[in-house]
């Protein structure tokens, strides 16, 4: 059920999400090529290796627990992404998540972090630009402006550790991992809070 308090948004199905969810990695991961074709951009090198794996469980160690902080801290970003996850997560079965990890993780970190990069001078102020349009990426309704912020600085904290390393790797891998965990988190948080004081 979608937030009483913002009737903003309907729920959706499982499959509607799924559907949604291949779609937006199908069209980002077009984008990503046509714009790597059509510019002569180089993609962002790929390198699976140890020091890869040490910065990718670190960032996303580093988002994961910044988020937790911040989701306590400030509340226009809790009811923010509590109206999104539960959009997107409560109608997911478990194995979903997997997909929930996998697709943005992939699609968006090659659009946004291999090929937009490289375009944009693989830079700090390609760094910045392609941060906010993650973040607009992920705006879902006018409510959702903390939402949007949160987001930005994630792909601030993606974009900088891709150009530190020049590695695809390190921000793919983040991005999989941060996602799997805070899905996995609020899946298990929101069966509790059921179990604790079931509505239906």
């Amino acid at each position: 059920m979608a937030n009483p308090n913002n009737s903003e948004f309907e729920p959706l199905s499982r499959t509607q999400i799924l559907v949604f969810m291949g779609i937006t990695a199908i069209f980002l991961l077009m984008v990503a090529k046509i714009w790597q074709k059509l510019g002569g951009v180089k993609l962002l090198s790929v390198e699976f290796n140890s020091q890869a794996l040490l910065w990718s469980f670190g960032l996303a160690l580093g988002i994961s627990v910044t988020s937790g902080i911040v989701y306590r801290l400030w509340p226009a970003y809790r009811r923010s992404a509590e109206v999104y996850l539960e959009l997107v997560i409560k109608p997911l079965i478990w194995t979903d998540l997997i997909w929930l990890g996998l697709l943005p993780g992939l699609s968006e970190e090659l659009l946004f972090r291999g090929v937009m990069l490289p375009a944009l001078g693989l830079n700090m102020a390609a760094v910045i630009v392609s941060s906010v349009l993650f973040g607009i990426l992920h705006l879902s309704g006018s409510g959702q402006w903390p939402y949007v912020i949160w987001a930005t600085v994630v792909g601030f904290a993606l974009g900088y550790c891709a150009l530190v390393t020049g590695n695809l790797v390190v921000p793919v891998i983040a991005h999989v991992i941060t996602n799997l965990v805070s899905s996995s988190l609020w899946k298990i948080n929101n069966r509790q809070k059921q179990q604790v004081s079931p509505d239906d």
